[in-house]
């Protein structure tokens, strides 16, 4: 071979390049497939029970997208549970901390502060209140 790659080496090397474009586009922060384009809740939502979300404690509410602390009895915070990285959702919560599933971006569930990138934005805070007993996140109807 006279100074040219062979085939092999060059069909490798468009493979991986193609492979690489693939996983650019996945993690675009333009897609918006599977992802909600407004990450809070535009209308009120029943969230459930108040007494669900533990004393000191957080609860995720995947289907409503919002995340609830309970700092004290009859206290609460909620934030949006959508990543502020790429817009994924949040998938868990264990000891007071979010993880999203993409990218590995943790949240303070009882601050909505990014405390593990690549997500550095908070997590925006979501209205609520609790009317009989049950939880309501949203803007005022």
């Amino acid at each position: 071979m006279s100074g040219q790659p062979a085939r092999r080496t060059v069909l490798k090397g468009a493979a991986l390049a193609g492979v690489a474009g693939l996983g650019v586009a996945a993690c675009s922060t333009e897609s918006k497939l599977g992802h909600a384009e407004t990450p809070t809740p535009t209308a009120p939502v029943e969230l459930g029970a108040a007494d669900e979300v533990p004393v000191g404690g957080s609860k995720l509410y995947r289907e409503q997208r919002v995340v609830v602390s309970c700092p004290a009895k009859g206290q609460y915070k909620a934030f949006s549970a959508q990543c502020t990285h790429a817009g994924c959702l949040l998938d868990k919560v264990e000891k007071n901390v979010g993880n999203c599933p993409c990218h590995g971006s943790r949240f303070d569930t009882t601050t909505g502060e990014a405390v593990q990138g690549p997500a550095t934005v908070p997590l925006p805070s979501v209205p609520v209140r609790v009317e009989s007993g049950k939880l309501i996140a949203g803007p005022d109807a």
